[in-house]
């Protein structure tokens, strides 16, 4: 049996880099030890008109040859990671030791592959990945002409193949889909949708045409990450330089990020990076996406959050593409915690000892071994941490829930089940210069560092509270909330040109405790960029899966600030009338009703 020799852990930096992408480490089971080989292969491709090295090892079962081939897992790298950190070697060694081939990658842009990082573009990194496929397919050879007939074919050049990966790693999968119609199955856990909302998120209903609040901690953590390559992997590939005001990054995605960093959002600028931000993500190019599609989502995450899965799996289920979804309890955030008990642990790789493993063992077993007894599970199933027994934790449906509760913000600052309850009165606030509210500090876990728990400062936000519950309520899915507030000074500046001028404000939901105890649940928030503050608005809330216990009460909150986020420009009063007439209303997706 041929193994490799372990390679050392990455230094802090690179470490901090595959955290942010909640590396996939998925090792072997307990009782199983398949032997493989690890041939590392170099590959130069064409990638966005430029040419340059793909950095790879192959992964190959004993006893898999062109008599006895065996279908293939591809992967790569979470953003800051490589072939060679533990999250993705671990992808070829668990599917080895299953009997898959298995190619893992470092990433265009990371480890000691060439190219810029591009953000998952499909014509740069997804056509990078599909003359990987080439390679397993027997269309290619790697450059030190090292061939591959031993890959299960479905006609030739076209191998038996899927993908699996987390966050950069996961939408890549899409990416490659997208101009590769051979991929067989993809696994992409816990990535995006649209990065213009992941980075610069606004979450009023219909106001995609208006920027969006920016999420500067988690983006400048990426952008550092990305520019600092050269304190991870010195001596770069030349291909890997771009400029002295962007080095490392395509030369679009460094000016998008200097942008959002500027606080301003002059029209003809913002509206041409923000659809660089879309172009790249597959938001914009599912429609040619068709391959089998597991989606995995984190509901511990603030950064790409329940709401981006959401909208790919309707988006790919609408048009007929094959997709199941699954939200397990693990993401890019609480990092300090990891996964629960007995969920899907990648350091353990407890793949056949966790629902969401099985899982994924069934969808390859399905689409990639055409094993067509391969039960692949329900289409929606989400993680309860409320539910004590490890054989009972995921609950699953054949849908996710509807907006079928409405509760009524009335004036007095009550959150009422009535209409006919809603009380008129006045109430207000004021945002400050700095910010006065905190959700999170987005990269506290990542590092090692415990996050003060969420806060409001008085005279900065409202609330409306609920009265006391008589029983479980259990709340899966993204919440919806209508309001209309006042605002004479933002009404005054929001047609200025500037959408940085636009009223800013956060949306935010809370479980308050008999005693008084807040939980700001997964510390999620919804930004808003008002797109017009004369009129009524809706917000969608990022999706949670939480129970609120008898006894417990729900507060809902709209505060001036947030210290992960950058603000509202000046000082902008806001007030909001409560009234049986015209009551802002939320809207709950409680299971079970």
């Amino acid at each position: 049996m041929s193994r490799r020799v372990p390679r050392s852990r990455a230094p802090l930096a690179l470490a901090l880099g595959a955290a942010l992408a909640a590396p996939l480490a998925i090792g072997p089971p307990a009782s199983a030890a398949d032997p493989y080989t690890v041939t590392p292969l170099k590959f130069t491709v064409q990638a966005g008109g430029r040419s340059c090295t793909v950095d790879a090892d192959l992964y190959r079962p004993a006893g898999v040859n062109r008599e006895h081939p065996a279908p293939a897992v591809l992967g790569t790298n979470g953003f800051g990671g490589s072939k060679s950190d533990g999250s993705t070697d671990s992808i070829g060694k668990a599917f080895a030791q299953r009997g898959y081939v298995s190619l893992v990658y470092s990433g265009l842009g990371f480890g000691r592959s060439g190219c810029l990082i591009s953000l998952d573009d499909p014509d740069i990194d997804g056509a990078a990945a599909a003359q990987l496929v080439d390679f397993l397919g027997g269309k290619r050879a790697a450059d030190d002409g090292t061939t591959a007939d031993f890959v299960t074919l479905d006609g030739p050049g076209d191998p038996r193949v899927g993908m699996i990966g987390g966050s950069y790693g996961g939408a890549v999968q899409l990416a490659t889909a997208a101009v590769d119609h051979r991929l067989d199955a993809l696994v992409p856990m816990i990535t995006w949708h649209d990065l213009a909302y992941s980075l610069d998120p606004n979450n009023a209903v219909g106001g995609s045409g208006v920027p969006g609040v920016f999420k500067w901690q988690w983006t400048n953590g990426f952008y550092l990450i990305g520019e600092g390559q050269p304190l991870l992997q010195p001596s770069l590939d030349p291909s890997r330089i771009n400029s002295l005001t962007c080095l490392h990054f395509v030369t679009q995605a460094c000016r998008t990020i200097h942008t959002l960093n500027s606080g301003t959002y002059p029209a003809d600028r913002t509206a041409e990076l923000l659809a660089f931000a879309r172009r790249v993500s597959p938001v914009s190019y599912l429609r040619r996406v068709r391959t089998p599609t597991l989606l995995v989502q984190g509901q511990a995450d603030t950064l790409f959050n329940l709401n981006e899965a959401t909208a790919t799996y309707r988006t790919l289920r609408a048009q007929g593409t094959p997709v199941k979804m699954i939200w397990q309890s693990w993401g890019h955030s609480g990092g300090l915690t990891g996964p629960a008990t007995g969920e899907f642990d990648l350091s353990k790789g407890n793949l056949e000892t966790s629902y969401v493993g099985r899982r994924v063992l069934a969808w390859f077993d399905r689409h990639l071994r055409k094993r067509t007894h391969a039960d692949t599970g329900p289409a929606f199933a989400y993680y309860r941490d409320w539910v004590t027994d490890p054989n009972r934790t995921y609950a699953t449906a054949d849908r996710l829930p509807a907006l079928n509760r409405t509760l009524y913000l009335s004036g007095d600052g009550k959150l009422v089940d009535n209409r006919n309850k809603v009380a008129r009165g006045t109430r207000g606030y004021t945002n400050r210069l700095i910010p006065t509210s905190h959700s999170e500090s987005s990269l506290a876990g990542l590092i090692g560092l415990r996050d003060s728990p969420p806060h409001d400062t008085k005279g900065t936000y409202l609330d409306w509270t609920s009265k006391p519950l008589d029983h479980p309520l259990d709340v899966v899915g993204a919440p919806r909330a209508t309001l209309k507030v006042h605002s004479p000074k933002a009404e005054r500046t929001q047609n200025s040109g500037d959408a940085a001028d636009k009223l800013v404000l956060f949306a935010k939901i809370y479980d308050v405790a008999p005693d008084g105890t807040r939980t700001l649940v997964r510390r999620l928030v919804a930004p808003v960029r008002v797109p017009d503050v004369t009129k009524s608005f809706t917000v969608t809330l990022p999706g949670i899966v939480h129970r609120y216990e008898t006894g417990h009460r729900l507060r809902f909150v709209i505060a001036a600030s947030d210290d992960a986020y950058f603000g509202n420009r000046g000082i902008k009063p806001v007030t909001v009338v409560g009234g049986p007439r015209e009551p802002g209303v939320l809207r709950l997706p409680v299971a079970g009703s």
